[in-house]
């Protein structure tokens, strides 16, 4: 028997639970059948789109939370040596470019092996984990898509932090 061929029973799906959480925070989401949910929730800065996707045969569910900010063709090589610097903070998911629609996500996963059941914990932190990695380096994607900056000056600028409000 391979490490693999191991099947245990579930008691609930971990979409259902996703969908649960949406339910209880009224956002708006689709599901998309029954591995997969789609849920938009608004931020700060912009509103994410975060889907989720139960991948059976590895027993995890996937998250990608994609954000509206299309990479145009010139700034590709330094949104890649951000992507590097941002990365090398993150302890929890990272960030990619989609490069056949251009599109930077961010990317975790919740391994459930061996039968093991997602609580509404664990789906609120992975979730909130998404959305605040989402929320503290969107401008750093802006700046160097838009403004025309450096991997170096939008990364400094993103990990600044501030006391206080304005």
């Amino acid at each position: 028997m391979s490490l693999m061929e191991f099947e245990a029973e579930r008691s609930s799906h971990p979409v259902d639970a996703i969908e649960q959480l949406a339910h209880m925070n009224d956002w708006s989401f689709e599901r998309l059948g029954d591995d997969e949910i789609s849920i938009s929730v608004k931020g700060s800065w912009t509103d994410y789109q975060i889907s989720f996707s139960w991948m059976e045969d590895l027993e995890a569910l996937h998250l990608a939370s994609a954000f509206d900010l299309r990479v145009p063709e010139p700034r590709v090589t330094e949104i890649t040596r951000l992507l590097a610097l941002v990365n090398e903070q993150m302890w929890i998911g990272h960030f990619d470019l989609w490069s056949n629609e251009g599109v930077v996500i961010f990317r975790q996963t919740l391994l459930l092996a061996g039968g093991a059941e997602a609580n509404v914990r664990q789906l609120e932190v992975l979730l909130s984990n998404a959305l605040e990695s989402c929320e503290r380096y969107y401008q750093a994607f802006q700046f160097v898509v838009w403004a025309g900056k450096t991997a170096n000056e939008a990364v400094e600028t993103a990990l600044f932090e501030t006391a206080g409000e304005a």
